[in-house]
Protein backbone atom coordinates (compact mmCIF):
# COMPACT_ATOMS: atom_id res chain seq x y z
CA UNK A 1 0.00 0.00 0.00
CA UNK A 2 0.91 3.22 -1.19
CA UNK A 3 4.73 3.79 -0.24
CA UNK A 4 5.45 -0.09 0.35
CA UNK A 5 4.89 -0.67 -3.25
CA UNK A 6 8.72 -1.51 -4.27
CA UNK A 7 8.02 -2.06 -8.15
CA UNK A 8 9.01 0.36 -10.65
CA UNK A 9 6.09 0.44 -12.73
CA UNK A 10 2.80 -0.55 -12.31
CA UNK A 11 -0.60 -1.44 -13.66
CA UNK A 12 -3.06 1.55 -12.26
CA UNK A 13 -6.71 0.97 -12.08
CA UNK A 14 -8.65 4.23 -11.37
CA UNK A 15 -10.64 4.78 -8.39
CA UNK A 16 -13.96 4.55 -10.78
CA UNK A 17 -12.71 1.41 -12.29
CA UNK A 18 -11.22 2.70 -15.74
CA UNK A 19 -7.92 1.45 -16.14
CA UNK A 20 -5.37 4.02 -16.38
CA UNK A 21 -2.44 2.01 -18.12
CA UNK A 22 0.83 1.13 -16.72
CA UNK A 23 2.90 3.99 -14.98
CA UNK A 24 5.75 5.10 -13.08
CA UNK A 25 5.15 4.14 -9.43
CA UNK A 26 5.40 7.69 -8.05
CA UNK A 27 2.99 9.19 -10.85
CA UNK A 28 0.59 6.34 -9.52
CA UNK A 29 1.03 7.57 -6.02
CA UNK A 30 1.05 11.34 -6.97
CA UNK A 31 -2.72 10.99 -9.01
CA UNK A 32 -4.01 8.63 -5.96
CA UNK A 33 -2.83 11.65 -3.17
CA UNK A 34 -4.59 14.15 -5.65
CA UNK A 35 -7.74 12.41 -5.25
CA UNK A 36 -6.87 12.30 -1.65
CA UNK A 37 -6.97 7.69 -1.37
CA UNK A 38 -4.34 5.27 -1.16
CA UNK A 39 -2.50 3.32 -3.98
CA UNK A 40 -2.99 -0.54 -3.23
CA UNK A 41 -1.65 -3.58 -4.51
CA UNK A 42 -4.26 -6.03 -5.83
CA UNK A 43 -2.22 -8.79 -7.41
CA UNK A 44 1.49 -8.59 -6.44
CA UNK A 45 2.01 -11.52 -8.93
CA UNK A 46 0.80 -10.37 -12.15
CA UNK A 47 3.49 -8.54 -14.94
CA UNK A 48 3.69 -5.81 -14.39
CA UNK A 49 1.68 -5.95 -10.48
CA UNK A 50 -1.99 -4.36 -10.40
CA UNK A 51 -2.35 -1.43 -8.01
CA UNK A 52 -5.83 0.53 -7.68
CA UNK A 53 -6.64 3.76 -6.49
CA UNK A 54 -8.89 3.55 -3.44
CA UNK A 55 -10.20 4.29 -0.21
CA UNK A 56 -8.85 1.80 2.05
CA UNK A 57 -10.36 2.24 4.96
CA UNK A 58 -14.12 2.19 2.54
CA UNK A 59 -12.78 -1.10 1.38
CA UNK A 60 -12.10 -2.73 4.62
CA UNK A 61 -15.50 -1.32 6.01
CA UNK A 62 -17.17 -3.15 3.15
CA UNK A 63 -15.31 -6.23 3.30
CA UNK A 64 -16.18 -6.53 6.91
CA UNK A 65 -19.84 -6.10 6.77
CA UNK A 66 -19.91 -8.93 3.77
CA UNK A 67 -18.17 -11.46 5.82
CA UNK A 68 -20.73 -10.21 8.68
CA UNK A 69 -23.80 -10.62 6.38
CA UNK A 70 -22.91 -14.15 5.11
CA UNK A 71 -21.93 -15.05 9.19
CA UNK A 72 -25.77 -13.94 9.21
CA UNK A 73 -26.79 -16.50 6.72
CA UNK A 74 -25.07 -19.74 8.19
CA UNK A 75 -27.07 -22.23 10.18
CA UNK A 76 -24.96 -24.13 12.31
CA UNK A 77 -26.45 -27.90 12.41
CA UNK A 78 -27.82 -28.60 15.89
CA UNK A 79 -27.36 -32.60 17.28
CA UNK A 80 -30.29 -32.95 19.99
CA UNK A 81 -30.14 -35.96 21.98
CA UNK A 82 -33.35 -37.76 22.96
CA UNK A 83 -32.90 -40.29 25.41
CA UNK A 84 -35.44 -43.01 25.50
CA UNK A 85 -35.55 -46.45 27.97
CA UNK A 86 -35.90 -49.95 27.58
CA UNK A 87 -39.54 -49.60 29.31
CA UNK A 88 -40.66 -46.35 28.00
CA UNK A 89 -44.09 -46.26 27.81
CA UNK A 90 -46.35 -45.46 24.59
CA UNK A 91 -47.38 -41.77 25.79
CA UNK A 92 -44.32 -41.02 26.39
CA UNK A 93 -42.56 -41.54 23.17
CA UNK A 94 -45.32 -39.52 21.60
CA UNK A 95 -44.22 -36.71 23.28
CA UNK A 96 -40.84 -37.21 22.69
CA UNK A 97 -41.49 -38.09 18.77
CA UNK A 98 -43.51 -34.43 19.22
CA UNK A 99 -40.35 -32.87 19.95
CA UNK A 100 -37.89 -34.40 18.05
CA UNK A 101 -40.51 -33.26 15.03
CA UNK A 102 -40.00 -29.90 15.96
CA UNK A 103 -36.10 -30.24 16.13
CA UNK A 104 -35.85 -31.48 12.43
CA UNK A 105 -38.38 -28.71 11.55
CA UNK A 106 -35.99 -26.49 12.92
CA UNK A 107 -33.17 -28.01 11.05
CA UNK A 108 -31.68 -29.66 14.05
CA UNK A 109 -29.88 -33.28 13.73
CA UNK A 110 -31.58 -35.97 16.37
CA UNK A 111 -29.66 -38.41 18.01
CA UNK A 112 -32.38 -41.40 19.52
CA UNK A 113 -30.50 -43.10 22.69
CA UNK A 114 -31.82 -46.07 24.26
CA UNK A 115 -30.82 -46.50 27.34
CA UNK A 116 -30.31 -49.76 28.62
CA UNK A 117 -30.01 -51.10 32.23
CA UNK A 118 -28.66 -54.23 33.81
CA UNK A 119 -30.01 -57.74 32.23
CA UNK A 120 -32.26 -55.44 29.75
CA UNK A 121 -29.52 -55.42 27.81
CA UNK A 122 -29.78 -59.20 26.59
CA UNK A 123 -32.96 -58.11 24.57
CA UNK A 124 -32.21 -56.08 21.90
CA UNK A 125 -35.13 -56.48 19.90
CA UNK A 126 -36.72 -53.87 22.59
CA UNK A 127 -34.43 -51.91 21.54
CA UNK A 128 -35.22 -51.81 17.64
CA UNK A 129 -38.90 -52.05 18.40
CA UNK A 130 -38.87 -48.83 20.48
CA UNK A 131 -36.51 -46.61 17.96
CA UNK A 132 -39.79 -48.21 15.16
CA UNK A 133 -42.26 -47.21 17.11
CA UNK A 134 -40.52 -43.72 17.66
CA UNK A 135 -39.82 -42.72 14.59
CA UNK A 136 -43.59 -43.70 13.23
CA UNK A 137 -44.72 -41.12 15.16
CA UNK A 138 -42.38 -38.38 14.00
CA UNK A 139 -43.87 -38.71 10.31
CA UNK A 140 -41.79 -40.03 7.03
CA UNK A 141 -42.37 -36.55 5.50
CA UNK A 142 -39.72 -34.90 8.03
CA UNK A 143 -36.55 -36.48 8.11
CA UNK A 144 -33.94 -38.61 6.74
CA UNK A 145 -32.26 -41.41 8.64
CA UNK A 146 -28.47 -40.87 8.67
CA UNK A 147 -27.44 -43.26 10.75
CA UNK A 148 -29.70 -46.18 11.27
CA UNK A 149 -29.89 -47.90 14.72
CA UNK A 150 -26.46 -49.67 15.98
CA UNK A 151 -25.81 -51.08 19.43
CA UNK A 152 -22.56 -49.16 20.95
CA UNK A 153 -22.29 -50.59 24.22
CA UNK A 154 -25.47 -50.34 26.62
CA UNK A 155 -27.18 -47.90 24.06
CA UNK A 156 -28.48 -48.31 20.87
CA UNK A 157 -28.40 -45.37 18.75
CA UNK A 158 -30.03 -43.75 15.82
CA UNK A 159 -29.35 -40.28 14.08
CA UNK A 160 -32.20 -38.67 12.03
CA UNK A 161 -31.37 -35.61 9.84
CA UNK A 162 -33.78 -33.36 8.56
CA UNK A 163 -35.33 -33.87 5.10
CA UNK A 164 -34.48 -30.96 2.50
CA UNK A 165 -37.23 -29.54 0.85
Amino acid sequence: MNEEIRHSEIRVIGADGSALGILNTKDALNLADEADMDLVMMSPTAKPPVCRIMDIGKYEYEKQKKEKETKKKQKVVVLKEIRLSATIQDHDISIKASNAKKFLLDEDKVKITVRFRGREIENSKVGHKILKSFVEKIGDDVYVVEKPARQEGRNMIMILAPKKA
